[in-house]
C-alpha cells in the first residue's frame, strides 16, 4: 500500500489546486478533504472549515501527536504567467496556487494519517487537522478547534522546509507606534513636528540589540515597516504613526519585550495581538530524538506559522521550498512529495510503534 500513497497524494493535490481557497474562502477545499478522507472510510469531524479527525483505535490512555497542516492560500500575485488553478505537471514540478505552500505538505500528512489510520496498538494516537486562516494567522482556524481537540501532548506542523526538521520558531509581535506633536504653520516657528518626534524612537528599534540570544532562533529583531503622517505640505503634524514588526525568540516572552521597548521609547506603544508566540521543543524529546536518527538537519525558523497558536512542544518539517512560497508560479517537485511521505512515515514509526 506504501507505494501507492504519492499518487494518491499528487492526484488530491491536483483538485485542491483547482479550488480556489483564500483564507476564509475555504469552504469547498474543506469539503474535498472531508470527501476524501470518507472515501477512505476514516470519520473526520468539521468545525468551520478546519477538518479534523482521530485514528480508528484511539485510546485516551496513551498520549497524542497532533498532525497538522493548513488548505488556505494567499491570492495569487499579479507576476503569475500561468493559471494558478490548472495544477499542471511539468519536467516533475506540478504547478499551482498553494502547491508548495502548504498543499504537498498537507497532502504528505494526510496519506501519512491514512497509512497509520487503522492499525492497532500504537504507543502513540493520532490525530488528523487540516486547518484554515493559516495564511492570515485568523481567528477561525487552528484557535477555533483546539479546545475541542482531545488532549495534544505534541505536533508536527507541516509547512515547506525542503524536510529540514524546525525546532523552534519565532513569534510575531506587531507593535503599533504613535509619536505625538502639535499642529502649527510650517512657515512658522509653531507646532511640535510629530515626525520629528518619531525619529529618535526610530533610531532606537533601529539599533537596539536585545541581549539574550537564543540557541536555536538566535536574535530578536524589529524592523520599522510602515510610517505614516501629515495631511498639508504647509502643516507641521501633530501626530505620526508608524509599524513595528518584532519576531520574537524563545529567550523573551512578549510581556518582557513590551517591558524594554516602553522603557526606552516616548511614543505610544499599541500592541496589535499577543497570539503568535515563540515555539520549540526541546532536542531530546521523542520525536526530536527520532528526526535525529533520521539524519534530519535542525534548525530554528524565522517564520511564522500555525506553529505559534498550537500550545505544545512541535516541530515544522514538509517537502516544498519556504523560498517558493507566495511566489508567481509556485510549484512543488513530485519527488519532494514522495520524500516527504517517506520521511513522514519513518519519523512517526521511530516514535508510534
Amino acid at each position: 500500500m506504501k507505494e501507492h500513497l504519492p499518487g494518491i497524494a499528487i492526484d488530491l493535490l491536483q483538485q485542491l489546486i483547482s479550488i480556489p481557497s483564500f483564507s476564509k474562502e475555504e469552504t469547498k477545499t474543506a469539503s474535498l478533504i472531508e470527501d476524501f478522507l470518507a472515501y477512505h472510510n476514516i470519520i473526520t469531524v468539521r468545525k468551520g472549515n478546519n477538518v479534523w479527525s482521530k485514528n480508528r483505535f484511539y485510546d485516551p490512555t496513551k498520549p497524542t501527536i497532533l498532525l497538522n497542516s493548513h488548505h488556505d492560500t494567499v491570492k495569487p500575485n499579479p507576476a503569475y504567467t500561468r493559471n494558478p488553478f490548472s495544477a499542471n505537471i511539468e519536467g516533475g514540478k506540478l504547478f499551482g496556487l498553494g502547491s508548495n505552500d502548504a498543499g504537498g505538505a498537507l497532502v504528505s500528512l494526510l496519506v501519512t494519517y491514512f497509512y497509520f489510520y487503522g492499525e492497532k496498538n500504537l504507543k502513540h494516537n493520532l490525530i488528523l487537522l487540516a486547518s484554515a486562516e493559516e495564511e492570515i494567522s485568523g481567528t477561525g482556524g487552528v484557535e477555533l478547534v483546539w479546545n475541542d481537540l482531545p488532549k495534544i501532548d505534541c505536533a508536527i506542523v507541516g509547512e515547506p522546509t525542503l524536510m529540514e526538521m524546525a525546532i523552534a520558531e519565532k513569534g510575531l509581535l506587531v507593535l503599533d507606534c504613535i509619536a505625538k506633536g502639535k499642529a502649527g504653520h510650517a512657515a512658522r516657528e509653531e507646532g511640535v513636528n510629530a515626525i520629528y518626534e518619531a525619529l529618535d524612537d526610530i533610531t532606537w528599534f533601529e539599533s537596539f540589540q536585545f541581549p539574550r540570544i537564543s540557541k536555536t532562533l538566535g536574535k530578536v529583531k524589529m524592523t520599522v515597516t510602515m510610517i505614516n503622517a501629515g495631511q498639508a505640505h504647509n502643516q507641521v503634524p501633530p501626530e505620526c504613526k508608524f509599524t513595528v514588526d518584532c519576531r520574537v525568540t524563545d529567550a523573551y516572552s512578549f510581556e518582557e519585550i513590551l517591558e524594554e521597548v516602553k522603557r526606552n521609547v516616548k511614543c505610544e506603544i499599541v500592541p496589535r495581538s499577543l497570539r503568535l508566540r515563540p515555539s520549540s521543543i526541546e532536542e531530546t524529546h521523542p520525536l526530536a530524538l527520532a528526526g535525529k536518527k533520521l539524519g534530519l538537519n535542525f534548525y530554528g525558523s524565522p517564520t511564522t506559522s500555525d506553529q505559534a497558536l498550537i500550545p505544545v512542544p512541535s516541530v515544522k518539517i514538509g517537502p516544498g521550498d519556504s523560498a517558493r512560497s507566495h511566489s508567481a508560479d509556485e510549484f512543488i517537485y513530485t519527488s519532494e512529495i514522495e520524500k516527504g511521505i517517506d520521511t513522514y512515515i519513518d519519523l512517526l514509526e521511530g516514535v508510534i510503534k
